[in-house]
């Protein structure tokens, strides 16, 4: 056999060796950190919700949710912000009684750990016109595994966005008219959002809002726009209920305690 004849029988295994070394390399990056469209199609499986709500890990799992809520750098960003006076503090439910809240849907329901362990945080602007509610979406309200469902998504907007409305409705009372969502990226489960919601118009009793979903890190999630309408019975209702469920503002203001209790 020629130099020349041996020189090109070695030359594939070389470069056989370099491919098979390139994508040991490609795979084990892959395994640490795999695309976004891998996780999607294949999530890795989650240890289920805790079950006993009142446990000692269910309790220090709500706990250790608090204090990250309190410590999040956005939290303590816009607190500390110029115009941070312009703006209030409230935790919706807070003050309405237990039997009351359980068959309340997102304050009852599907409150407890895994799912939504603790009360929202509002920030909401003194004149009603705007707010920021933060929330932590657990792994139990997934659809797809390790993404929050989309009709749960719907309803944390429906609240909030209707939180928006009827604070500023004249009987602070009123129901969805409609609701219209775009879908922008998959929520992770795990994690706090934000919702952001703002009036955008009001004429006596219909309010027109619109809102996000963010990620902490201000990625926008999902959109959506609403309109409410206050019932023309509203005057006859009793409101004490719906302002405990709203937080809204009351005359006498304090700061929000660390076991998640009100701003009210």
């Amino acid at each position: 056999m020629s130099r020349h004849a041996h020189q090109h029988t070695k030359a594939p295994r070389s470069r056989i060796m370099a491919g098979g070394l390139a994508g040991l390399g490609l795979y084990t990056v892959g395994a640490l950190y795999p695309p976004e469209e891998l996780r999607l199609l294949y999530p890795i499986s989650a240890p289920p919700p805790i079950a006993d709500h009142n446990s000692p890990e269910a309790i220090e799992h709500t706990q250790n949710l608090e204090a990250a809520l309190q410590s999040l750098p956005l939290l303590q960003a816009v607190r500390e912000a110029p115009d941070a006076n312009e703006w209030y503090e409230t935790r919706p439910y807070a003050n309405t009684a237990p039997e009351r809240r359980a068959n309340h849907f997102t304050g009852g329901a599907l409150k407890g750990p895994s799912k939504l362990a603790i009360s929202p945080l509002v920030r909401s602007k003194n004149d009603e016109t705007e707010a920021w509610i933060i929330v932590h979406v657990g792994r139990g309200l997934c659809g797809h595994e390790g993404i929050i469902h989309g009709g749960l998504l719907a309803t944390l907007l429906d609240e909030s966005l209707g939180r928006e409305a009827l604070v500023n409705l004249p009987e602070k009372v009123g129901v969805t008219a409609t609701l219209e969502i775009s879908y922008r990226a998959p929520t992770k489960a795990d994690q706090f959002i934000v919702i952001k919601t703002k009036l955008d118009e009001l004429k006596g009793r219909k309010a027109w809002v619109s809102g996000t979903v963010e990620d902490v890190n201000g990625k926008v999630l999902v959109q959506a726009k609403a309109m409410f309408v206050q019932p023309k019975y509203a005057a006859l209702l009793n409101k004490k209920g719906i302002s405990e469920a709203l937080g809204e503002r009351l005359p006498a203001t304090t700061p929000p305690a660390a076991d998640g209790k009100a701003m009210v």
